[in-house]
Order: C-alpha cells, then structure tokens, then sequence
C-alpha cells in the first residue's frame, strides 16, 4: 500500500483510458501523456496498460508500506528517496517505510511513476483512471491510500536506463490532420491557422487546452457533432480549444482540425504561455 503524505497538483491514478463507453457519453480519460507513462512500465517490464500516477507540475510525497519496484519517466521533477536524491529512470527498489518526495517540475509538465504491477485502484468501467463523477474521487488527496502488489526483489544497477526526451517536448511544432470542418474555412483563414504561433492560455487543463490569441471566424456553429481527444475546435468568438485526455464525447463548434496521438503527448507536457503551431500531416 502507498499512502499519500502530500497530494501534488492534480495527482491521479490513471492508464491508457476507458474505451467503449463514448455512446454514453463517457470520456476515454487516461493518461495525458502515453509515450511516457508507456515508458515508465517498460522500465519494469509491465504492460503498459498497467495503471500509473500521474503527476502535473507539483509532484506527491508516497509513504510506502509495502516493498516493491518503482519506475519514473516524463517531465523533470527533482526526486528524493529518504531525503536523499534519487534517479528513477531505471528500476529502483523501495522498501517498507520508505518516503519518496517529488519537488517541482524544472522541464515539462507532466510525469509518470509506475510500480511493479501496476497501481491495483478500483477498476471502473474497464478502466483505473480517474475521472470523477465516473469514479469516486479526480484527483488524490492527502490521506488516501493506493493498493500495489508486494514486490521484494531486489534490484539491480545493471539494468538499462531510459534517457527522458527532450526535445521531443519542447518542439512546439504539433502535427494535425484537417478536420471535417476545416474545408469550410476561407483560404486566409486556413493559412492563418496552419502559419501562425499560438500560446497556451493560463485555461489549460486534463478537459481542453485553449489557444491564443483569438484569429478572426467567419464559421457559424455546426450541429452538434462527436468530438475527441486532439480535437481543435474553432470558437465563435475566434479561440482555439485542443480537446485532450477528458474532453466531452460531443460539441458544436467546428472541427477544423485533429492532432495525432503524438502531439496530443507532446502538448499534454507544454503549460501556460509554452509556444505552439500546427504542422498539417497529409
């Protein structure tokens, strides 16, 4: 069991999402970033659907009453083990009382600790992850305790180390497809979108991330159509909203155009005033 000394901002359990359930209207949800929450359970040789704790910009304190293997990857949050620091890029042991203390995320957004097993959370709908009011709780408070399986072995310096990327997060270049709406625009307006620099507004979170500044619409609203995660909805007012991990399953501004699951990673580790643009993929 881990027991949460200290939340973090917006800590939660989460995996690679809950699928089959949009007709209900049920967000995939998952983890914001897959490339590194896949990477942090390859370290331990998890599947990587294996749930993980997601950390955003302020990370947890864990006190641990079991023994077991962690593993961290994703943005670079300054780690110390027993007050001491401690490099989690490769398999790392804990033992029974062990404090683990993540400080503040010095590049990148969001990171990924994953223990041997998984995280063994309530499975809701086919799914670990966080999302209230689906599951009971969206984020991780002080005092809340998380079942993991008993892990003893001890490990080893021989194993591999994974190098954290970069540069991949800080390329503020986004791929993205057109969307079904993107046709519609006007040619300036399409060139303006694609050739432009956007920041991230200060309203960006696990739902949507908006964009600004606002560019000219000469769009009306669409009958409400389905929506998800990447996609770039173009608001009446003129702004920019990229759906991510949580986004609603249906919406009526148009659709102009939808991020690969690449860039939704990549954006996912970006926060206010990061610099972004669009990069049409054919």
């Amino acid at each position: 069991m881990v027991e949460i000394v200290k939340a973090g901002l917006y800590s939660s359990i989460q995996d690679l999402g809950r699928y089959g359930h949009r007709h209900l209207g049920v967000p995939v949800s998952g983890v914001m970033d897959s490339i590194s929450a896949k990477r942090a359970n390859l370290i331990l040789g998890n599947a990587e659907n294996n749930a993980v704790l997601e950390m955003t910009l302020v990370g947890p304190t864990l006190h641990f009453h079991t023994d077991t293997l962690i593993a961290f990857a994703g943005a670079d949050f300054e780690v110390f083990l027993n007050n001491e620091s401690v490099d989690l890029s490769r398999p790392t042991s804990i033992h029974s009382d062990d404090v683990l203390i993540f400080k503040s995320s010095t590049s990148g957004s969001r990171g990924y600790l994953a223990v041997r097993g998984g995280f063994q959370t309530k499975d809701v709908l086919g799914s670990r992850s966080f999302y209230a009011p689906i599951t009971a709780f969206g984020v991780l408070k002080k005092g809340d305790r998380l079942p993991v399986l008993n892990y003893g072995f001890q490990a080893s310096d021989k194993y591999s180390k994974v190098k954290r990327a970069d540069k991949f997060w800080t390329n503020p270049e986004l791929e993205v497809y057109k969307g079904p709406e993107f046709d519609r625009l006007s040619e300036d307006l399409q060139r303006k979108i694609i050739d432009s620099e956007f920041k991230v507004s200060n309203l960006n979170n696990r739902m949507a991330y908006r964009l600004e500044p606002l560019i000219p619409n000469d769009l009306v609203s669409i009958i409400t159509g389905p929506l998800l995660p990447g996609t770039v909805q173009l608001t009446p007012k003129g702004q920019l909203i990229v759906l991510m991990r949580d986004a609603q399953t249906t919406g009526g501004y148009p659709r102009v155009l939808q991020l690969t699951e690449l860039a939704i990673d990549q954006l996912a580790q970006k926060t206010t005033d990061d610099t972004v643009s669009f990069k049409l993929k054919e």
